[in-house]
């Protein structure tokens, strides 16, 4: 199991989290998603690590953007 955190952008709100939520959790292999509005930084478990690629598509798919990695 792996955890893996992404800074999105543009989310304000728990719909905004909802949303995210939502679409990531729809990535083949995801099996948690946790999104902390005030951080701007959404937590993905999963079995094995996944694509930022596919993070990226998944939150630009709820109307955000990725903006990296928390350092």
């Amino acid at each position: 199991m792996t955890i893996e955190s992404f800074i999105v952008d543009g989310m304000s709100c728990g719909h905004c989290a909802a949303s995210v939520t939502r679409e990531v959790s729809a990535v083949a292999g995801v099996t948690d998603v946790a999104v902390d509005l005030q951080s701007r930084i959404v937590s993905v478990t999963a079995a094995q690590p996944i694509a930022e690629s596919a993070v990226a598509a998944a939150v630009a798919e709820a109307g955000y953007t990725l903006a990296g990695r928390p350092s």
